[in-house]
């Protein structure tokens, strides 16, 4: 949702690199929450009266309405109960490079630039391996020069969003003149633990959803191309002692959830203090932010966002919409929510604040000018 600008002239982006576009696609197979859920404790949850209590409350508070999934749902359930990580893996691999193919194709279409024409390519992911790694794998397929630069992202989870949207603001500050595109690929449904009767299994099978996004940016030197937010300052802050608190348990049994419940906590918490500093170098405050683009992960977090920066009713209207049509995408869900908020943008010269809190714990911050 966003309020109206105070009196002041929003933070400078004469030199900054802009946002040209993003597509954002899904799987075809989209379900009902209340279809998965039922498959979720059909195979898993009610072997677990914790489980079975935690799928109620889910239901009940998630106001996730559908989801997409890789694979049909029966199919995906009887692939996790073979317990094979190399066919889960090959799957995913599969999938995220379709995916992938139409994301950046359908962001450079959008954005009117020609595959040879980028400079750089940044993927992220994390809910699957490849080497080579997503984005060599499309450098050919899409028709990207063979000397694009790659730079391959692992490990920043629900915040890897906000993190490959930072690099790319880091490159195309360093080379005006180019252009540069991230992709991001989830597939949470391939690395589900079906008989994984753990409580934050349960909530990560009930809340993620799988999608892929790619984004066309542009240094400060290009024209011609569609005007969007200019990524204009990041901020970073991971909390010592968190590295348990959101990740993966990799091993044999292949991709398993770290999920604690001091989430919410942590980002009440924090959030302020990493919000703080990038904002007064551009001399603002909370209040002057008009557009929130916020990667909340679920409804818990989504109150401690707002109770931490004492947000006006609706500000979280983009995420909670983005939650409820697709579920949480990891880092593509804030990708999804900043294409929405490029549909009506606000007034130029708003500023706008996009953030995701991921694995480490960390807070990944990028200030937005329109």
């Amino acid at each position: 949702m966003q309020q109206a600008p105070h009196d002041r002239t929003g933070p400078s982006t004469a030199t900054a690199p802009r946002v040209a576009a993003i597509h954002t696609v899904f799987p075809p197979y989209t379900y009902p929450q209340h279809e998965i859920l039922a498959t979720l404790a059909r195979t898993t949850a009610l072997e677990s009266p914790a489980g079975a209590l935690v799928l109620r409350k889910i239901a009940h508070n998630s106001g996730i309405d559908t989801r997409s999934l890789a694979l049909p749902l029966e199919k995906l359930v009887e692939l996790a109960r073979r317990q094979s990580f190399t066919e889960q893996n090959r799957m995913w691999l599969d999938v995220a490079l379709d995916l992938g193919e139409q994301a950046i194709t359908g962001a450079l279409r959008a954005a009117g630039i020609r595959p040879q024409d980028v400079d750089a390519v940044f993927s992220t992911t994390v809910t699957g391996l490849a080497v080579p790694s997503l984005e060599a794998r499309l450098v050919h397929r899409v028709g990207l020069r063979p000397d694009v630069k790659r730079v391959p992202l692992f490990g920043s989870g629900c915040a890897g969003g906000a993190v490959g949207l930072a690099r790319l603001h880091d490159h195309l500050l360093a080379h005006p003149g180019q252009v540069a595109v991230l992709l991001a690929v989830e597939l949470p449904s391939l690395t589900h633990q079906f008989r994984d009767t753990a409580v934050a299994t349960i909530v990560a099978g009930s809340l993620f959803g799988d999608g892929a996004a790619a984004v066309v940016a542009t240094g400060a030197h290009r024209d011609s191309v569609p005007a969007g937010p200019a990524l204009v300052d990041t901020h970073s802050l991971l909390l010592p002692g968190t590295e348990d608190v959101l990740g993966w348990d990799i091993g044999s049994h292949g991709l398993r959830v770290l999920l604690a419940p001091e989430v919410p906590t942590l980002t009440e918490q924090h959030l302020p203090s990493a919000v703080r500093p990038l904002l007064e170098r551009h001399v603002l405050t909370p209040d002057h932010i008009v557009s929130w683009i916020i990667h909340g992960g679920g409804p818990k977090v989504f109150t401690a966002v707002e109770q931490a920066l004492h947000l006006p009713p609706r500000a979280l209207e983009l995420t909670r919409r983005s939650v409820a049509e697709h579920g949480n995408l990891s880092s593509v869900s804030v990708l999804d929510i900043l294409q929405a908020a490029m549909r009506t943008p606000p007034p130029p010269n708003s500023p706008g604040l996009l953030a995701a809190m991921g694995p480490g714990f960390a807070i990944e911050l990028v200030l937005l000018g329109w």
